[in-house]
């Protein structure tokens, strides 16, 4: 039997008992792991935690990769939050932004007869079983119909219908890996549990591609597929196959600066569009869904996770981001207060602790829209970014939740964004789609 056969998954624990089970059979496993990191402590006193972290990740994520959908997914967003996690977890959560370990065939005949009353042989002139990719919330098929190459993508079971006990299961995990204040983990999780009950609709997945395809349409160097509603359904996505490579494939070929430059360009120009001419972004900005196709273009392969923006969040966030306002601490001190950065019960020393914490992280989080131009491949910007992130999760005056919910999925974006232009290393115009914003005098 080879190793990918056995790695198969036979079945997904979908009742809640089962799930609660898996997570329980996990804590267990965890405690031991810190019970085996004190007992060796006791020999030796200036043992660190790395084996510990090691250790627990690689435990944490292997119960997560069979249960998959929320749980999975939840890891997946950490792993981009690279500032708030210890290295250990990281690196093996991010191993969830490109793969999972498969369902098997009959499962997925199971699937399709479940949706279509139909085994998929019968919907396709042909039919790949094995899967090409398995991530956090479902897994693409190659298939074929009237000589067209198709990507389908199946969810896989009860993921739709477990993530609210899921993340209340989560949440313990999550508590102790983020130290966040219970009324923040609350306010995170509900923000969450609301994107990924669309994002396991891919019903809506399906009119939102179609839409923000043919509305980015005109964007240079971007390519998406084309979608075919009546063969997808609540819990199957039929569409063309794009041909390409993956982020991590794509620079092991040593590609030109150039074709570095063009590519990040395209990702800046989606994300800017979307986020001031539609006030709406395609939010999920991991590696896993892009590919880099063989003639240079990006390909936007998934829209399950869009994050709107209303305007009483977008005016304030932008106009301390892209314009002056950081100059005038009165107007500041003002968008803080509307976002919630700064509180109304907040005494005036900490209003002046708030402000300026606050205006430093942006002036450095806005650098690349402070000029005509921006390097994203050097590193200094990076590593004071994460130094000040590091230094700010160590603060006690953070652990109170602060910034209204939007900031979640608008910080994700924006900084899964700045990692792949690092990962580029692309140098990109940053003035292209400007905030609309008009300052009040």
């Amino acid at each position: 039997m080879s190793e990918e056969k056995a790695r198969e998954q036979n079945s997904i624990p979908t009742s809640k008992v089962e799930r609660s089970a898996r997570f329980v059979k996990t804590g267990f496993k965890v405690g031991g792991n810190y019970i085996k990191h004190y007992s060796k402590k006791l020999f030796n006193p200036s043992l660190d935690k790395t084996e510990l972290n090691e250790d627990n990740a690689a435990d944490i994520y292997e119960s997560l990769s069979e249960l998959k959908g929320s749980a999975l997914k939840v890891a997946q967003m950490l792993s981009m939050d690279k500032n708030i996690l210890p290295k250990a977890y990281v690196d093996k959560f991010s191993q969830s932004q490109y793969n999972a370990p498969p369902l098997s065939g009959p499962l997925i005949v199971q699937t399709f007869r479940k949706h279509f009353g139909k085994s998929p042989e019968q919907i396709y002139d042909k039919f790949n079983l094995r899967s090409n990719n398995a991530a956090s919330i479902g897994q693409v098929h190659q298939a074929e119909l009237n000589g067209q190459k198709l990507a389908v993508k199946i969810q896989y079971p009860g993921v739709g219908d477990s993530i609210s006990s899921d993340l209340k299961l989560v949440k313990p995990f999550a508590f102790r890996l983020l130290g966040m204040s219970e009324k923040e983990l609350d306010i995170y999780m509900r923000e969450v549990e609301e994107r990924l009950l669309e994002e396991t609709d891919y019903e809506l997945e399906v009119r939102r591609s179609i839409e923000f395809s043919n509305a980015c349409a005109n964007l240079e160097n971007i390519v998406f597929p084309t979608y075919y509603p009546e063969l997808s359904s609540k819990r199957i996505i039929t569409m063309s196959w794009i041909e390409g490579q993956h982020l991590k494939e794509f620079l092991q070929t040593n590609p030109s600066q150039e074709l570095r430059n063009q590519l990040g360009q395209a990702l800046w120009n989606f994300y800017n569009f979307q986020q001031h001419e539609l006030r709406a972004v395609h939010a999920d900005p991991h590696p896993g869904n892009f590919m880099i196709t063989p003639d240079g273009n990006l390909g936007i392969i998934d829209f399950g996770c869009i994050k709107e923006m209303p305007e009483d969040f977008y005016y304030p966030f932008f106009s301390l981001t892209s314009t002056n306002m950081l100059d005038n601490k009165e107007e500041t001190i003002k968008a803080f207060r509307k976002l919630e950065m700064i509180l109304p019960n907040d005494s005036p020393q900490q209003v002046e602790f708030f402000y300026s914490t606050y205006h430093q992280m942006i002036s450095l989080f806005a650098k690349p829209y402070m000029s005509s131009t921006f390097d994203f491949g050097h590193t200094a910007f990076f590593d004071e970014l994460y130094g000040f992130g590091e230094q700010l999760s160590r603060m006690p005056e953070f652990k109170q939740a602060r910034g209204v919910k939007h900031f979640i999925y608008v910080n994700r974006t924006n900084f899964g964004l700045y990692n792949i232009l690092h990962e580029l290393g692309a140098q990109v115009n940053t003035d292209t789609y400007k905030p609309h914003i008009v300052l009040e005098h």
